[in-house]
């Protein structure tokens, strides 16, 4: 087993929106995450602690929480990375209500998935035969580079144009929209486009790229923004969101 290397002081967020940190203190190990920590805080010092974890290996995006200011997966975020003069703040994600201490309602950022019609819409039945999807296509190329977002909130938790204007679709839930209007099968873009083309949709990105930064997947929400309003403004000039 390891063995402790030195004391971390860590600020731990307490309560609901009008909470406060808590310090404690943990024992600083080799190779430790974040995760670890929230953990070892849970089990060992107060039980009472509320976060959300799952996976612990990068696969569910349950454990994001802001670290330092900024959003993270806590268990692919290592100690050595992050703390700094030996301390780490933990709190909630930003730009999400709290429902107590590190639990974030994700009610609020998986509704505007719905907004931005995020639910394929295909046009065949079991009957029919499966459509076929060539890998090397420009429109399945497209798609490929946003598919793998699994929806964790942190790009959500890091837009600005998210805390000035509650409304705004966010980051997530427009790549959402940018891999189905790249989806051949799919068959609702005229009402997916109309629906991100409003005031709280893609145009009001104001292409900070801090969605991008801080993909933890490496995906970039801004080029699918950029894509929503290309194909926003071609539909417009079409005509398309007339009647």
């Amino acid at each position: 087993m390891s063995t402790p290397m030195s004391t971390l002081r860590v600020s731990v967020w307490r309560g609901t929106e009008n909470g406060q940190f808590q310090e404690f203190e943990v024992p600083r190990l080799e190779s430790q995450t974040v995760l670890d920590v929230v953990t070892h805080i849970q089990r060992a010092l107060d039980s009472t602690l509320a976060y959300r974890f799952a996976c612990r290996v990068g696969m569910c995006g349950s454990c994001a929480m802001t670290v330092n200011g900024r959003a993270r997966w806590t268990c692919r975020t290592h100690v050595d990375k992050v703390a700094e003069s030996g301390r780490l703040e933990i709190a909630p994600l930003a730009n999400l209500p709290v429902v107590r201490d590190l639990v974030t309602d994700m009610v609020p950022f998986f509704d505007k998935w719905a907004k931005a019609r995020g639910k394929f819409e295909g046009g065949k039945t079991r009957r029919d035969g499966f459509e076929r999807v060539l890998p090397a296509s420009p429109e399945r190329q497209l798609a490929d580079a946003g598919i793998e977002c699994i929806g964790c909130g942190v790009c959500y938790s890091s837009c600005d144009v998210v805390a000035w204007n509650p409304a705004y679709l966010g980051p997530a839930a427009l790549n959402r929209a940018w891999t189905l209007v790249n989806d051949v099968r799919d068959t609702g873009n005229r009402e997916r486009l109309g629906a991100v083309a409003g005031d709280a949709g893609c145009h009001a990105c104001h292409t900070h790229m801090s969605c991008s930064e801080r993909c933890p997947k490496q995906i970039s929400p801004t080029a699918a923004i950029a894509g929503l309003k290309r194909a926003a403004a071609l539909a417009a000039l079409r005509g398309e969101f007339e009647g």
